[in-house]
């Protein structure tokens, strides 16, 4: 039986451990006298049971996942299942677990986990490059973007922007010069998309630049990365040189005369830099602010020539656009919102990792079918959509489909498809001031409303948190937030208020317990936290009164202990270490 080994050495399979599980792999089959060794893959999204090993009949096509795979189990697999044709059961995915993988609509991410990331023939096997020949010998711009148009793609970096318009834009712009840039400045926290396309299958991202070039009639590519992606970042490199020697990049591509290349350009982490006018001041070697528009990057972009910008989602479904036909694409999701989303789930859930999924799907089918629940069989309270731009969904909210107008019909935006799931453990007041952390530190400062406004809403915050909360902070809040949202320069600033409106219209209850009990209900908030010793659970075993470390819980053994909380310091661990559940938190 002639078998193949994939192991996921995206960025998550290696900070679980692949890189040794795929040395134990390899000396173990080396050991039993074979010359088979394993194969690389990018990430396929199962996440949350990296290190994964891939076991494949090479003649029937049956595979086999093995998760969470250690040393001692890879050495185990190499030489039971792969050289003595013995499933190790034990080792294997659930079928609950594989059911995350099974009831996706893989588009962005098909070659994901499939392919060697940096083996261009890989992909050139699955179909790689055919929608660039055909683009370039076959079709005219027109009716590459007639086909795009055809789709309804939208563009996935956060906004849902028609991308057919925007080519059709920057393609009849006046210009001897234009550029086609990518958009790969990934900077929500929780979100991991881009990277993990990237990483798993540059391909498809050159495809698809090299088709909406070809489109608007530009010669030149360039993709702006975090340099905090430096797999990303490598595996692009080795993709674009592979590219260039097989005549896929360079010049005149497939003799027809027409030339076309890509460089990259690694950002330095600046949040701002994701809303495309800022992108490009950086490009340009300036300090990353956004430009008032109109004239909008279609019209005057990079070094101010016409210029068409589209993140990593999006070039990736442009090649099976081109493929497959336009009508196949808009054939899914919904009337408004065609094709499929991918989404990076984190946060409190079982199973958390990359999903594409069909566009209309709901989120308490994303949530509990794919990804298995809350950890810990904990109550669902709230998902946070579009990052720091983004939102709180409640849980009244699950059955809300997930398309660009419903998900902002909530309060939230889709983003380039962020979902942080929280527990009834998560407080809300404090997830809306974490986000105004972000977006105030991220402020660009070129605008009063961002730079001063999210400062004034993040000290509120802070102050309420602190159980310094006064009558009329929200009030003021929510004022402060819409007088943000109407004048800042850009997306960041009109969107900064949105986690704390969001949560103010959801979780109202929680900041009328800040503000007037001075309690935090899902007891997150440190300075608001009283320890209290239940009598009745108390042995006097003395075990809180040795881990306090300022001494504040006093009492003689086999008697009920007290806590001090003038000298408390709220650490936690009088909690922690109680075997009676005797110290009660409130």
């Amino acid at each position: 039986m002639a078998m193949r080994v994939k192991i996921g050495l995206g960025s998550c399979g290696m900070a679980a451990g692949a890189r040794q599980t795929q040395t134990a792999l390899d000396e173990a089959l080396a050991a039993a006298g074979s010359t088979l060794r394993s194969e690389r893959t990018g990430c396929i999204g199962l996440c949350f049971a990296e290190p994964l090993v891939e076991v494949v009949d090479a003649e029937s096509g049956q595979n086999w996942f093995y998760g969470r795979v250690d040393a001692a189990a890879a050495a185990r697999i190499a030489t039971e299942h792969v050289l003595g044709g013995q499933v190790q059961e034990d080792l294997l995915l659930t079928p609950d677990e594989l059911h995350f993988l099974q009831s996706q609509q893989r588009i962005a991410l098909r070659n994901c986990g499939v392919i060697d990331p940096e083996n261009i023939e890989h992909y050139i096997e699955r179909g790689g490059y055919q929608a660039l020949r055909q683009a370039v010998c076959d079709l005219t711009p027109e009716q590459i973007i007639d086909t795009v148009k055809i789709s309804g793609l939208r563009g996935r970096g956060g906004a849902g922007f028609p991308t057919w318009f925007k080519w059709d834009a920057c393609r009849k712009a006046e210009g001897d010069i234009k550029y086609v840039i990518c958009n790969a400045d990934e900077g929500d926290p929780g979100a991991f998309m881009d990277r993990s396309v990237l990483e798993s299958d540059p391909y498809s991202v050159l495809e698809g630049m090299a088709i909406a070039a070809r489109a608007i009639g530009s010669s030149q590519g360039v993709i702006y990365v975090r340099a905090e992606y430096p797999l990303s970042i490598h595996r692009l490199e080795l993709a674009m040189q592979a590219a260039r020697e097989r005549g896929f990049l360079g010049q005149n591509i497939f003799g027809s005369g027409w030339d076309f290349d890509i460089y990259i350009k690694a950002g330095a982490g600046a949040f701002v830099c994701g809303e495309e006018t800022a992108l490009l001041a950086s490009l340009e070697g300036e300090r990353g602010m956004p430009r008032l528009k109109p004239p909008f990057p279609a019209q005057k972009g990079f070094w101010q020539r016409p210029s068409n910008i589209n993140n990593v989602e999006t070039f990736a479904n442009v090649a099976w656009i081109i493929n497959n036909g336009g009508e196949a694409f808009a054939a899914m999701g919904t009337e408004t919102s065609k094709g499929t989303k991918v989404f990076a789930l984190a946060g409190k859930i079982k199973r958390g990792g990359l999903v594409e999924v069909p566009m209309g799907i709901t989120l308490r089918e994303v949530i509990f079918d794919i990804g298995g629940g809350i950890k810990g069989d904990g109550e669902f309270k709230a998902v946070q959509m579009g990052g720091p731009s983004g939102g709180c969904i409640p849980a009244s909210l699950l059955d809300t489909p997930v398309d660009y107008e419903s998900i902002s019909q909530t309060g939230a935006i889709m983003g380039s498809g962020g979902m942080i799931i929280m527990d009834e453990g998560t407080c809300m007041v404090d997830m809306a001031r974490f986000f105004l952390d972000f977006t105030q530190k991220e402020s660009c400062g070129k605008c009063i409303h961002c730079r001063i406004g999210t400062k004034r809403m993040l000290e509120i915050l802070e102050r309420i948190t602190r159980g310094e909360g006064k009558p009329g902070d929200v009030e003021l809040l929510q004022d402060l937030g819409r007088q943000i949202q109407a004048g800042s320069l850009c997306g960041l600033g009109a969107s900064a208020p949105n986690p704390a409106l969001s949560t103010i219209r959801y979780f109202a209850d929680e900041y009328r317990a800040h503000i007037e009990e001075h309690k935090c209900p899902s007891h997150s908030c440190r300075p608001l936290l009283q320890y209290h010793i239940k009598p009745e659970k108390c042995r006097g075993c003395s075990l809180c009164a040795r881990k306090c470390p300022v001494g504040a819980i006093s009492g003689e053994l086999r008697e009920v202990f007290v806590i001090d909380m003038g000298k408390c310091i709220k650490c936690g661990n009088c909690a922690a270490s109680c075997r009676f559940d005797a110290v009660e938190v409130l």
